[in-house]
C-alpha cells in the first residue's frame, strides 16, 4: 500500500506541473480507494468463506459421528438378538433400548446432513462473492494502471479506457449484493 501512496504522490508532484492532467489524477486518487475497499471486502469475504468452510467440515464430521453411532447401535441390537442369557427380560430391554436408539440416530443423521448441505450451499454463495471481489479488484487494479499511463503518454483515450475498466470492476464488485 505504501508503493501506491507513493506513486500517487509522485502522480500529483507531476500533475502540478501539467494542470490538465489534474482529472486524471483525481481518478487515480478515487481509484486507489476504490481498490482499497474492494480489497477490503475481498479480504473479508474470504475470511467468511474459511469460516464456513470449517463448519462444513465440523458439520460432516458429526455426521459421520452420527452414523457410526448408528452402526454400532443396530450391531449391538443384532448381537443382542442373538445372545442367550440367564436374563431374557434384561435382554429383550437392551434389545428395545438399543433399537430405539437406532431410530434416533437415524433422525438425527437426517437433520444433521440437512444442516450439512445448507452450510454447503452458504459456502459456496460465498465463494462466488469472493471470487466477484477478486475480479472487481483485478479490473480496479488495471484501471488504475491505465489511467496512470495517461500521465506518462499525456494521451487521454488510456484516461477515458481507464474509466471504462474501472466501470467494469465496480460493476462485477457490487454484482455481489445481488447473489443468493
Amino acid at each position: 500500500m505504501s508503493d501506491e501512496l507513493q506513486e500517487l504522490h509522485e502522480n500529483a508532484e507531476h500533475a502540478r506541473e501539467r494542470p490538465d492532467l489534474a482529472p486524471v489524477t483525481l481518478t487515480m486518487a478515487v481509484l486507489a480507494v476504490l481498490v482499497a475497499t474492494v480489497s477490503l471486502l475481498g479480504h473479508r469475504t474470504h475470511t467468511e468463506e474459511i469460516i464456513l468452510q470449517n463448519k462444513v467440515t465440523d458439520q460432516w464430521a458429526y455426521y459421520q459421528a452420527k452414523n457410526l453411532r448408528l452402526h454400532t447401535d443396530e450391531l449391538f441390537a443384532d448381537l443382542s438378538g442373538l445372545v442367550t442369557t440367564r436374563d431374557a427380560d434384561a435382554t429383550g430391554k437392551f434389545e428395545a433400548k438399543t433399537r430405539a436408539e437406532v431410530e434416533r440416530y437415524k433422525e438425527d443423521k437426517k437433520e444433521v446432513e440437512t444442516k450439512a448441505r445448507e452450510l454447503e450451499a452458504e459456502f459456496a454463495v460465498t465463494q462466488r462473492k469472493t471470487n466477484r471481489f477478486d475480479l472487481g479488484e483485478v479490473f480496479l487494479e488495471v484501471a488504475l494502471v491505465i489511467t496512470s499511463i495517461t500521465l506518462l503518454s499525456g494521451r487521454r483515450i488510456f484516461w477515458h479506457l481507464g474509466l471504462l475498466t474501472a466501470i467494469a470492476g465496480v460493476a462485477v464488485a457490487a454484482s455481489v449484493w445481488f447473489m443468493h
